[in-house]
């Protein structure tokens, strides 16, 4: 049968996990195999190690979507492959610029990657938490955000997955501002914990949008963490009991991250102009 795909859309995936085994690189070949089922675009996927192997995309490539990983955003582990990053976010901006290229580069910057668009972006400070975020948690939409379009039929609060040892806070009003770049979204409410909520989504600009959670994160990927042995024991150590049971029971829950696992990403996709949906 002939293949009734039309244009092709090249998608680069940035590998900031630094060698390690995760879950998230799984989530998002998977993401976008789902996803390309829904378009009439026939889809091709390249992923790059960016800290093992400083592998750094070029402007050939439609969208990018650069992944969380361990480790310190802040310049005390900067590598080579930092400086070529951030020379990459720059390429794709200046590209974006250029009047006479029409068809707009897109990057969805994810939890690591995140924070580090933040640093490029001089958004807010960066500093190690307390204690790490991690497990389901809700999140919620700023309330003159709720058109944005990677919240399509998202709910406020909508659950999220979250996993750092370090956080974005406190925003830099006047170069946000000045540069339009919108906060998106919120951390939980801890009235009772008198420190700075997170901020947890940004647009950049027209083009560019990150969350500081993980929103490829699906119930496989949680089920297999929450299932080894070695990271049980861990979660029960730091959280208790009682978060690793609320955790498997969350995972199963249809508007928890499997709502936010089959909206969030697609609809940032789906927003892309020169994708035509069925």
């Amino acid at each position: 049968m002939e293949n009734s795909k039309a244009n092709k859309i090249k998608i680069a995936i940035l590998d900031l996990n630094n060698g390690l085994m995760n879950q998230g690189m799984r989530c998002l070949k998977d993401l976008i195999a789902s996803w390309e089922l829904t378009v009439l675009n026939s889809i091709e996927i390249t992923v790059f190690e960016i800290r093992q192997k400083c592998e750094i995309p070029n402007l050939d490539f439609d969208i990018y979507l650069s992944s969380g990983g361990p480790g310190t955003p802040l310049s005390e582990e900067d590598g080579n492959w930092a400086s070529s990053y951030f020379n990459w976010i720059k390429s794709v901006e200046q590209w974006n610029d250029n009047v006479l290229n029409k068809q707009k580069k897109y990057v969805f910057f994810i939890c690591h990657s995140f924070q580090l668009a933040c640093r490029y972006y001089k958004i807010g400070e960066i500093n190690k938490r307390k204690s790490t975020a991690f497990g389901i948690f809700p999140c919620h939409i700023i309330h003159n955000n709720y058109n944005d379009p990677i919240f399509k039929n998202m709910p406020d609060p909508f659950y999220i997955v979250d996993s750092r040892d370090f956080q974005v806070i406190e925003r830099h009003e006047i170069y946000t501002r000045r540069n339009k770049i919108k906060i998106l979204a919120l951390e939980k409410e801890r009235p009772n914990i008198p420190l700075a909520r997170a901020i947890m989504s940004i647009r950049f600009n027209e083009y560019f949008v990150g969350t500081q959670f993980h929103p490829e994160a699906d119930e496989r990927s949680i089920s297999y963490y929450l299932q080894q042995d070695e990271k049980k024991q861990l979660i029960i150590k730091n959280h208790g009991l009682d978060k690793w049971h609320t955790m498997s029971r969350l995972i199963k829950e249809e508007d928890k991250i499997k709502y936010t696992n089959h909206h969030l990403i697609p609809n940032f996709l789906n927003h892309i102009p020169y994708i035509i949906n069925c």
